[in-house]
């Protein structure tokens, strides 16, 4: 029997982000190794919650599932689902949504 794939749904401001893979070399052709790698600081949406509550209203997020995004180094929370790993944060820690 196949194990079924777990998902998440984030609640409220927060969204879910998996990092974007690092460039393995430098533009000189250097292969960094990946202890000396830093973290991305670029992600993908992968899902988000309703939005937030402000005056009684609920005000959707600004941001898709789908987006490429730019966020600082230590933002969100680390966390694995199905051997995955994913970030979720709340929005305002998100900096800017990166255009093609």
């Amino acid at each position: 029997m196949a194990e079924k794939k777990k998902s998440i749904r984030p609640l409220g401001e927060r969204v879910l982000v998996q990092r974007l893979n690092e460039e393995e070399k430098t533009k000189g052709g250097i292969i960094i190794p990946d202890s000396a790698k830093e973290k991305p600081q670029e992600g993908k949406v992968i899902a988000i919650g309703n939005g937030r509550y402000e005056d009684g209203k609920l005000i959707p997020l600004q941001v898709k599932a789908g987006e490429k995004i730019l966020f600082s180094k230590y933002s969100g929370n680390e966390i694995k689902i199905d051997g995955e790993e994913y970030l979720i944060m709340k929005e305002d820690e998100i900096l800017g949504v990166l255009e093609a």
